[in-house]
């Protein structure tokens, strides 16, 4: 009713609504533009900047870990997974190879020696992204498809290793820096090792755990 007590018409009311309604429709794409969503306008990842016109998101670099006399120390923004993985695979570094080793259940603790499946999947198992060991042609369909931010298993049919926070865990393709810190050491001249250097990955499929 207006201010005297008399019905409003039903033009007045259907003016009213229009005016509602036009307001809302300029106000709506003024906050898509400021939340940067598209279709959502869920909250950004912690750490990620959105483009203010819906863009991909930018996703920062994970920091690089140190090699330190034979075993890998986790960068300070590490996640907790990544920090166990690197702890794990460090446990296993004086080990020598053993083809079959390390796929044993996990609860029966550490084995004698390691294959190259079997270490990569000690590490794993250590950031809880396994329960039983995994045999390179399984790895080769393990987690997600392509390289990770933080963790990439390397996989064919014949052989597996593992990239963390920017190290390579490996059985083989040992280079100078290796070899002469495993003498240094003392460590077997073979079995699983951190390296600082790639390894040329042509024929390997490249896995990730999610979120990593």
């Amino acid at each position: 009713m207006d201010p005297d007590g008399k019905k409003q018409r039903p033009a007045r009311l259907l003016a009213v609504a229009a005016a509602a309604a036009a307001i809302a429709a300029a106000a709506a794409p003024a906050f898509a533009e400021t939340s940067g969503a598209t279709g959502s306008s869920a909250p950004a990842a912690a750490g990620a900047v959105t483009s203010t016109g819906g863009g991909a998101m930018y996703v920062p670099p994970a920091g690089k870990a140190r090699l330190v006399n034979g075993r890998a120390i986790a960068p300070a923004d590490a996640p907790p997974e990544v920090r166990r993985v690197i702890a794990f695979a460090n446990r296993i570094v004086s080990k020598p190879y053993r083809y079959g080793g390390g796929h044993r259940p996990f609860a029966k603790g550490l084995d004698r020696g390691y294959d190259c499946s079997g270490a990569v999947s000690y590490a794993l198992f250590g950031g809880g992204f396994l329960d039983a060991p995994l045999d390179s042609g399984s790895l080769m369909r393990w987690g997600e498809r392509g390289r990770g931010r933080w963790i990439t298993v390397y996989a064919h049919r014949g052989h597996t290793f593992l990239v963390v926070a920017g190290l390579r865990f490996d059985t083989g393709y040992r280079d100078a820096e290796a070899r002469a810190a495993s003498r240094r050491l003392g460590l077997p001249r073979t079995g699983p090792r951190w390296s600082r250097k790639m390894r040329p990955t042509r024929g390997y499929v490249a896995r990730h755990p999610a979120g990593f």
